[in-house]
Formats: structure tokens, C-alpha cells, sequence
């Protein structure tokens, strides 16, 4: 039966000669989809079959089984992030990081909507750190490694804090202060409105740069501590940052 599913392509698999399989994130799951013929040059397919490709899709379903791809109506081509490395490599980071996610929780649709958002605000010119930064602080509790900014990670006391410490994974009290490096208390404000911001509703940001940067920093610390995800695509992004 031909169905029409929304989506955005976060991975896409060499399959023969001339054909691919795409993975489509959807609010509904991850659905796997057989492009017949889609790497050929003058193939219709080609263009709507690629990674980033945020579309509607007309497929003959079939579930638990490979569907396969009728023909695609692209909602938004992200040209701006296509015509720029930088942005690229933020998209691909994000959709990799959300594709590993939601593979490990496969019931939560806040994930693909948060992640259709975030690149909808790049696309718009909004600081690609920060919208980055902002998805990767939601996605922490799925993965059930949350951060604690209410009280010291150590010995629980809400008083006298002063550091975020990545490697112990959280707020560091006076008391439990072991010279890791001192970062501004103001951050903190900053990740919680990180937190509780909806993507979709920010219009503007307005966040000094400096305090931009040690959060990207703690948060790419934070993600390589204690996630357990190593991605090809965040490698590429740090060291795109760098030129």
C-alpha cells in the first residue's frame, strides 16, 4: 500500500550497483527504505534520497521489512546549510547524534521534533553552536546521563559552589573542590535555559560569545565522558571549529 510518511534522511547505504537504502527519522520511528536505482545519475531519486533531506515520502510500506521508495515531495532543501561546510558539518553531527539516540529509546517523538527545529533554526542563521549545544543538553536524559545543576555532584550541597565540572559530571561545592578548572557560575543559568527553552520558539539569541565557547567545551567534555557515543561526524565538526 502507498503510504506518505514525513521525515528526515540520517543515513543513507550503498545497495548494488545503482540503488541505496535511506534510513527516514519520523515521529513515528525510524523507517528503512529501498531506493531503486536512486545513485543513477539521471535517476529522479537522486537528490531526494540524500542525507539531510527533510520530505515527505510516498512509499509502498512494509513493516519489519525493507519499504520501498516511490517518489519524494522535499518540504525544505536547506540550501543555506548546503552551501556552507561549517553548517554542513553542524547538520551532520546532529543527525547522527539524534539517529543514535532515538535508536536507543525508539518511542519518544520530541526527539525527531527537536531535531527538525534545530536545523530549521541554522537554516535560519541562528548561531549553529548554540542550537547545536541546546539539542545535545535535551537529548542527555534519554541517553540517562542528565546533568545535575541544582546541587554539588559530590556531596549534594546546594551552597558555596564553585565550578561545572565535566569530568566529575556536574557542580563542584567549595568543600569538594579538588583544583578542577574554575568556570563561571553564570554558565549554569545558561544550560538550564538550555533546558527548558523550546527550539521552535527562539527567535533570537543574545549570549556572549566567551560563555558560548565553555559550554560547548564542557558539553563536547560532558558527551565524551559519559555517553558513550563516538561519532565520525562530531571528529570532523572540532576540527572544522578549529580553522
Amino acid at each position: 500500500m502507498l503510504t506518505d510518511i514525513e521525515g528526515i534522511i540520517v543515513k543513507e547505504t550503498p545497495y548494488g550497483d545503482t540503488s541505496k537504502i535511506i534510513n527516514i527519522l519520523t515521529n513515528n520511528g525510524i523507517v528503512g527504505v529501498l531506493c531503486k536505482g536512486a545513485m543513477g545519475i539521471k535517476s529522479k531519486l537522486r537528490v531526494g534520497t540524500m542525507k539531510l533531506t527533510y520530505a515527505h515520502f510516498q512509499i509502498y510500506y512494509k513493516k519489519d521489512k525493507l519499504s520501498i521508495l516511490s517518489s519524494v515531495d522535499i518540504i525544505n532543501p536547506f540550501k543555506n546549510i548546503k552551501n556552507d561546510i561549517l553548517l554542513i558539518s553542524y547538520a551532520s553531527y546532529l543527525l547522527d547524534l539524534s539517529y543514535q539516540v532515538y535508536k536507543q529509546t525508539n518511542d519518544n517523538k520530541e526527539i525527531y521534533e527537536d531535531l527538525i527545529n534545530a536545523l530549521l533554526k541554522i537554516e535560519e542563521g541562528l548561531n549553529p553552536m548554540v542550537i547545536t549545544n541546546i539539542l545535545e543538553v535535551k537529548l542527555l536524559d534519554y541517553l540517562g546521563v542528565g546533568l545535575n545543576l541544582t546541587s554539588c555532584i559530590v556531596c549534594g550541597n546546594k551552597k558555596e559552589i564553585v565550578t561545572l565540572s565535566s569530568e566529575k559530571g556536574g557542580l563542584i561545592c567549595k568543600n569538594c573542590y579538588e583544583g578542577e578548572r574554575i568556570v563561571p557560575i553564570s554558565i549554569v543559568k545558561v544550560i538550564n535555559m538550555y533546558y527548558l527553552v523550546n527550539i521552535k520558539s527562539i527567535s533570537k539569541l543574545a549570549i556572549d560569545e566567551n560563555i558560548i565557547k565553555e559550554i560547548n567545551r564542557f558539553l563536547s567534555n560532558y558527551y565524551d565522558d559519559y555517553t558513550g557515543l563516538y561519532l565520525k561526524s562530531k571528529d570532523f565538526l572540532k576540527t572544522i571549529e578549529k580553522l
